[in-house]
């Protein structure tokens, strides 16, 4: 019998209302950053991760499954789901 454990995905869920949203934007949405200008900074020195991989381009495209990190802060793009 094989046995197949799943990790716990401990992403938050963080719900846009558009198609995508800029990964330095989502940095702001999420109150990580307090700025455009520490978000930019985070980004360029390699600080961010999107689906596991660095990323260095502020403008990256982040749309509903998409994943990113920062120093221990987990977020998953979600569509906005109306009450």
């Amino acid at each position: 019998m094989k046995v197949t454990v799943r990790k716990k995905d401990d992403h938050q869920p963080l719900a846009i209302h558009t198609e995508f949203i800029k990964l330095q934007d989502a940095l702001k949405y999420a109150n990580i950053v307090y700025s455009g200008g520490e978000a930019k900074q985070m980004i360029l020195d390699g600080l961010v991760t999107v689906n596991g991989e660095v990323c260095t381009m502020r403008g990256k495209k982040l749309r509903p499954g998409d994943k990113f990190q920062f120093e221990g802060y987990k977020f998953v793009i979600t569509e906005y789901a109306a009450p």
